[in-house]
């Protein structure tokens, strides 16, 4: 079993709260992290878990382990027992611990019934800081969803392909997506096409026969089932315009890969797509992992009207990082110089270049390394 890197955070916060919830796309491995904790476990989409839930509550408080609900945004008339619960007896940590696949949802309860009562924390599929052991390249085809091949198996592309179709037919609509199943996949066939590049709703609408009103509120949705992510452009008040328009990104890797006709290997690298898709892999990677280890960064991208850009700027703590992701083991004198310029822009004091390099350097607030490289020196810098 793989070692998960929230773990260590979810019982460090345990021991602070009442309630955690660990929101989450599906199948990324809440359950499992979760049975790590506790055993009283109670699936809230089963109505016999429902049931037992209900006729058994008192025994489940008075019991001393982490009770464990999952799938809590389905049962609305969980959170005002809760609250009753935990302010019953404020002293008491660890006692709940909440699962969801829906942010937007389970945040609604949260803020209604127990804030300040409960910290959250996102699970995502499985990052390269968990398989320090793995070929890099075999995550970035695969994507992180434990069942998806990663670990073994030749699921990919018909399990990514499969996930997603369920979710444009059961879930999505299920948790309040207006649109029908066949114009939902329509959608993020568009939006995988899309992958790493500036937002536009309209263009997406027009194909779709739709407002941009209509897209953005349907993306709305995806994001919220944690499929896919808006970055914000960069803003300060600077000589030179900026772009703002979001950049969008699929967050795992094998779903686009699969939703772009699942290449092999082998095939992946003569893709007219594969540079997206590595700036997608890399942002995904880094931002990931700062949130598994707990570190609070506010993450953009820069883009000038003359087409100077950084793929991110982080704001992480005392430092602001200026980072340029290039699909290549060979990066140029060239292209840190651009990034140099970029970050002075930007008002960054940290440059990081990433790219596949074998022979990465490091020279004081610059570095041009690989990505193992700069999860390590990120991580140093938390």
């Amino acid at each position: 079993m793989v070692r998960r890197q929230l773990r260590g955070r979810v019982r460090d916060l345990l021991r602070e709260y009442p309630a955690v919830a660990i929101v989450g796309p599906r199948q990324a491995g809440k359950t499992t992290l979760a049975r790590t904790l506790g055993r009283a476990y109670f699936d809230l989409e089963q109505d016999a878990d429902r049931l037992r839930l209900d006729v058994g509550w008192d025994a489940t408080l008075d019991g001393r382990g982490v009770v464990i609900l999952d799938e809590a945004q389905t049962d609305p008339a969980l959170f005002p027992r809760l609250r009753g619960a935990i302010d019953a007896d404020r002293r008491r940590r660890g006692r709940f611990l909440l699962l969801g696949s829906v942010a937007p949802a389970l945040m609604r309860h949260v803020s209604e019934s127990l804030a300040g009562r409960l910290a959250i924390v996102e699970l995502t599929p499985l990052l390269a800081i968990e398989l320090p052991a793995l070929d890099l390249d075999h995550l970035w085809l695969y994507g992180g969803y434990p069942d998806g091949g990663v670990l073994g198996g030749r699921r990919y592309p018909d399990w990514q392909r499969n996930y997603v179709r369920l979710l444009a037919e059961r879930d999505l609509p299920a948790w309040g997506l207006p649109a029908k199943p066949q114009e939902t996949m329509r959608l993020v066939q568009m939006l995988a096409a899309s992958h790493a590049t500036l937002w536009n709703a309209s263009e997406i609408g027009r194909s779709l026969g739709v407002s941009y009103h209509t897209v953005n509120s349907y993306c709305d949705f995806l994001e919220g089932a944690f499929l896919i992510r808006r970055l914000p452009a960069f803003a300060a008040n600077l000589k030179k315009r900026l772009v703002r328009s979001p950049k969008l990104y699929w967050r795992d890797s094998g779903l686009v890969h699969a939703l772009l006709g699942g290449p092999s290997r082998a095939e992946l690298l003569a893709r007219p797509w594969i540079g997206a898709s590595w700036e997608g892999f890399v942002i995904e990677q880094l931002l990931a992992a700062a949130a598994a280890n707990g570190r609070t960064v506010e993450a953009s991208h820069f883009r000038t009207s003359d087409g100077q850009e950084a793929d991110l700027i982080l704001d992480a703590g005392r430092h602001r990082w200026a980072v340029e992701i290039k699909l290549t083991s060979n990066p140029s004198p060239a292209d840190l110089d651009r990034l140099r310029h970029v970050a002075a822009l930007a008002g960054a004091d940290r440059l990081l270049l990433v790219s596949r390099t074998t022979d990465p350097v490091r020279s004081g607030p610059v570095a041009s390394t690989n990505l193992r490289g700069a999860l390590a020196l990120l991580g140093e810098a938390g």
